[in-house]
């Protein structure tokens, strides 16, 4: 499987600025973000060797990454500028 599942839900990996941990789920059609099954949140791990690891034992081979930050929302900015690039597990 590439990063898109049955449904249509994409592989992420979202990186929050300054956090130690990563976010591991699904984007849905919706732009919804969801965990593996396609239903509830995220999992979270502590590095993005686990994000890849957790990504390839669901048959995933490559996902979005995309880090985000605080700070935009903080001073009222849309986060439309955050950074996001596919990348291979």
């Amino acid at each position: 499987m590439d990063n898109v599942n049955q449904s249509g839900n994409i592989a992420t990996i979202i990186g929050i600025a300054d956090a130690t941990h990563y976010l591991v789920g699904l984007t849905d059609a919706g732009n919804n973000f969801v965990g593996l099954n396609g239903a509830g949140s995220g999992e979270c791990v502590n590095s993005i060797v686990e994000a890849k690891a957790l990504l390839k034992s669901h048959d995933y081979s490559v996902a979005n990454l995309e880090y985000q930050t605080a700070y935009d929302e903080m001073c009222g900015l849309d986060n439309a500028g955050n950074y996001q690039q596919v990348i291979n597990l």
